[in-house]
């Protein structure tokens, strides 16, 4: 069965999570603030396919849960939950390693909708899928970087590189499509899902991350080129 971490500090709101999430078919572990939350994770030894973490909290706020959680595993599920006017706490969410949002207040449907994509993007309930991964291609080779997937790792130049499971989408899609310039909403759907209610932000949020981990100067990227006005470009052999 598939398990969620809950962290939120409003009772009703946590209590219309569980009800909904435990009729959904999910088996749910809910704490009250995140001091708890990272109690429950160390406990279970990160045994959760999502994280739901509220970002206003006492104490030990989601940003920081959030933080410490993907220090320790890079591709656990983790929703943010934002208000709707908290337009920074998205991005600064999504920087911290946060896989998207959801924003207050939000239906059932859209709470499960969210949940069940992102769980299919990782594979957690979709057994077809892992094994045709099983059987497939092992790697992607484009210029100096190996997409691993069986260890869903990327190497540059034999050099590993941990990303989280969104950041690892988005580079088979670059690397399957290199010299393209993609737009922003094609990739947004490609990793997100055609469904997905999330803006094309989580799309320049995580290609900022990928810069860090992968170009030798973020600021001047190289690799993972800016299409002004459309979206990105992947070049594998970059013009020196």
């Amino acid at each position: 069965m598939r398990r969620i971490l809950l962290a939120e500090d409003e009772d009703a709101i946590r209590d219309f999570v569980v009800i909904n999430l435990k009729r959904a078919g999910y088996d749910v572990v809910e704490t009250p603030d995140g001091e708890r939350a990272l109690e429950a994770f160390e406990r279970e030894n990160g045994n959760f396919s999502v994280v739901l973490l509220d970002v206003m909290m006492p104490g030990i706020d989601g940003f920081e849960v959030c933080k410490r959680i993907r220090e320790k595993n890079h591709r656990i599920g983790i929703i943010m939950l934002t208000a709707k006017s908290q337009e920074m706490d998205k991005v600064r969410g999504l920087m911290l390693g946060a896989d998207d949002y959801i924003t207050k207040p939000f239906s059932p449907s859209e709470l499960t909708a969210r949940i069940d994509a992102l769980c299919r993007r990782l594979g957690v309930s979709d057994e077809s899928a892992a094994e045709e991964d099983a059987v497939g291609d092992d790697c992607l080779v484009s210029g100096p970087f190996k997409l691993d997937y069986k260890s869903r790792m990327l190497y540059k130049n034999r050099t590993p590189i941990d990303l989280t499971q969104v950041e690892f989408q988005i580079m088979e899609y670059l690397m399957k499509n290199p010299n393209v310039a993609l737009k922003r909403s094609d990739i947004l759907k490609e990793v997100w899902g055609k469904d997905c209610t999330s803006d094309e932000k989580a799309v320049d949020v995580n290609v900022r991350r990928l810069r860090v981990k992968i170009e030798d100067d973020s600021s001047k990227p190289e690799y993972l080129a800016t299409a002004w006005g459309y979206g990105y470009k992947w070049l594998p052999n970059p013009q020196k």
